[in-house]
């Protein structure tokens, strides 16, 4: 008629995992059921990751030897209570094992001890019965202040209290239970007719249960009272199937009805398995496969009053019937903890918990409860308490500071709207609109000397590619697309050859004029247009060839980089093949420094316009920008890596077209007078 006893257990499990108590203690009668009771919750907490804190039997009542084993076993598990960090203990046993328990705090009983005693939480099995305690009346049990304890699931039945209200034991004559009851919760003897009875002493039988303190008596209907009248319930019901059951058969064999008296026990069997009935608290009665009423526990809350008394209150419920995940429930604001926890949620742990953005270390010699935190690494997060290890974000999200939840990532990369896009925007632009009118001037003033020498087409040439070197860094700003990415490293490649092949025919060409006025040189047949076209024709063409090979062999394409960047996702171009980037990079930075080496070698050849060395300066430039380039691209990660190629675009292309035009502008637009055939010869003359 009581739930099977692994429904308390669990329910004790499900308690403290609710709690968040994993430090506890254990104390257990020292008998064969207080021995049994720990073999089983050992392997239990233990399963669900609950640590023993301390484990002690209480010593029976019939085990006492002396005052002295009694103050020792006292002053012990005192120290265990004042040495652990675990507020939450488990008692079990019988109600005696409550009553000397109690004796045993009595006895070794100090100001100190009593306050560690009221810094615990109490949980307390079916087992003990309050009720049976009221032997020690007056005894004050405020230590077990806001002590859980599970009880048999019982119910009120209605007229229950009306019953309880008119009971005297001159009413139930021959009730010789309800007379010593009586006589010991009153303090009072009965009146009897054989035995003289002092009348001023003797009970008058009017006196009410409900007068009495909770500790004797309890007015409620408690488990075992409920489980009791379940059994009369179940039987009579029983008895009465059963009745039914055998007239039947008798009037249809033609025998004499059935009586009471005919009747066996062990008939009853069969008819209290099939039972299914609703008693009179509403509830339904039936047997389970196991032959169990599966009532379940209550759990129930107990509050203490300095007079002595104390109330129960009904907190939750252990329900083995109930669906999956509803079995257990509890209302934690109705809970009155103990005074020192000043109403919160007690904490019963090794020590205090990993909080999110940490994990567990274990401490080494020490049990899986205790443990050391320490922060999630890089990269990583915790996003609960007590985590045993960090995990990764996923990979459109990144840690915050703390390590403790994931934030989006933004979409990243150079846009128009980016202050670094809108800058090299407006440098291409306005560089690009100074070298249309640089070219514009070269045009107008095509048939002055200036203009003519080394190579005009050249220089148009060189002007052009210019040109299209600052739009082309335009190809770089905004969000890639297939176009964009196809065109962006293949335009900056053969554009950029185009123009430090000018740069480089240009600078040959002075070198070979210069050679070719020396008397017998054989230098002569190369002085012409033929020599510049073809090493500005010969050095694109092959790089072209080198940009074509990588677009078949790997050709780029728009990529998300999510890994680059932690806190953004990154829309990039994948150039391909690595090495292929680099041969092309490596090829045009070959014809920079050969132009740079030739340019400087023919620095102080006689020149009208000076230009050898004005090429020198802007290759100096050109050869830095992109010498730098190099590890810097390396180091940037993101949008910055197509910003540092944007920038170093923007800057040599810058450095060409001020080093190398400018001076000539300045003599076109400021100093006509110098830019005439008599001076060009009066200048070479003064040289030689």
């Amino acid at each position: 008629m009581v739930p099977n006893e692994s429904h308390q257990y669990m329910g004790i499990i499900q308690l403290l995992l609710h709690f968040g108590w994993t430090w506890v203690g254990l104390l257990a009668v020292d008998d064969e059921s207080g021995e049994r009771f720990l073999k089983t919750m050992e392997p239990l907490l233990s399963k669900y990751e609950i640590c023993l804190a301390v484990t002690k039997r209480i010593l029976k009542q019939a085990n006492w030897n002396s005052v002295d084993d009694l103050h020792g076993f006292f002053s012990n598990i005192n120290t265990l209570f004042v040495d652990t960090k675990a507020n939450t203990f488990i008692i079990y046993g019988d109600s005696w094992a409550i009553i000397t328990f109690n004796t045993l705090v009595h006895l070794g009983n100090s100001d100190h001890e009593e306050n560690v005693l009221l810094r615990k939480v109490w949980i307390m099995t079916g087992q003990i019965d309050f009720a049976a305690s009221g032997l020690q009346r007056g005894v004050n049990f405020q230590f077990f202040q806001g002590a859980i304890s599970f009880t048999v699931h019982s119910n009120e039945i209605p007229e229950f209290q009306k019953f309880l209200q008119n009971v005297s034991p001159y009413r139930a004559q021959g009730d010789d239970f309800l007379k010593e009851f009586w006589e010991q919760a009153f303090f009072c003897p009965l009146a009897d007719p054989q035995q003289p009875v002092n009348v001023e002493e003797a009970c008058t039988g009017e006196e009410r249960l409900e007068d009495l303190p909770a500790l004797v008596f309890e007015m409620h209907m408690t488990g075992d009272s409920y489980s009791i009248y379940n059994a009369v319930y179940a039987v009579a019901h029983a008895l009465h199937a059963m009745y039914i059951s055998k007239s039947k058969h008798r009037s249809t064999m033609g025998a004499k009805s059935v009586e009471l008296q005919d009747l066996h026990p062990w008939q009853l069997h069969p008819f209290l398995q099939d039972i299914l009935v609703n008693n009179s608290a509403g509830e339904m009665l039936s047997f389970n496969d196991n032959k169990e009423m599966e009532g379940g526990f209550d759990l129930i809350n107990l509050v203490t009053f300095s007079n002595c008394s104390f109330l129960r209150l009904r907190v939750g419920r252990v329900d083995p019937s109930a669906s999956k995940g509803e079995g257990f429930s509890i209302n934690e604001e109705m809970i009155v903890w103990q005074t020192h926890f000043d109403q919160t949620v007690p904490l019963s742990v090794c020590n205090s918990p990993c909080y999110p953005g940490n994990l567990k270390k274990k401490k080494e010699g020490e049990k899986f409860c205790c443990y050391d935190c320490e922060e999630c690494p890089e990269g990583k997060i915790s996003d609960k308490k007590d985590m045993d290890d960090c995990f990764k974000c996923p990979e459109d999200q990144y840690p915050n500071k703390d390590h403790d939840q994931c934030i989006p990532k933004k979409i990243s990369f150079l846009s128009y709207q980016d202050p670094l896009g809108i800058t090299f925007a407006s440098v291409a632009l306005s560089s690009s609109l100074m070298t249309a009118l640089v070219f514009g001037i070269f045009i107008k003033h095509r048939d002055t000397p200036i203009v003519k020498a080394n190579n005009r087409d050249i220089t148009y040439t060189l002007l052009v590619s210019l040109l299209l070197c600052f739009l082309s860094s335009l190809l770089f700003v905004g969000q890639p697309s297939k176009v964009t990415c196809f065109l962006r490293q293949t335009a900056f490649s053969i554009i950029f050859s185009v123009a430090v092949s000018c740069v480089l025919a240009k600078t040959v060409t002075v070198c070979v004029a210069f050679m070719a006025t020396k008397p017998g040189s054989s230098m002569r047949k190369w002085v012409g247009k033929r020599l510049a076209n073809s090493i500005v024709l010969s050095c694109s063409l092959l790089q072209g060839a080198i940009c074509t090979v990588c677009i078949v062999k790997s050709p780029p394409f728009p990529a998300i980089d999510k890994d680059s960047v932690m806190e953004e996702i990154v829309l990039e171009c994948n150039e391909g093949s690595v090495m292929m980037f680099y041969i092309v990079l490596g090829y045009m930075g070959l014809l920079s420094l050969i132009s740079l080496i030739v340019a400087f070698l023919a620095r102080k050849l006689p020149d009208s316009f000076n230009e050898a060395k004005f090429i020198t300066f802007s290759m100096l430039i050109f050869c830095s920008v992109w010498l730098s380039f190099v590890p810097t691209y390396l180091s940037t990660k993101g949008k910055y890596m197509v910003a540092v190629e944007t920038f170093s675009m923007l800057a040599s292309s810058v450095g060409l077209l001020a080093c190398i035009f400018s001076p000539k502008c300045f003599i076109i637009l400021l100093r006509p007078e110098l830019n005439n055939r008599e001076q060009l010869i009066w200048k070479k003359t003064s040289r030689i």
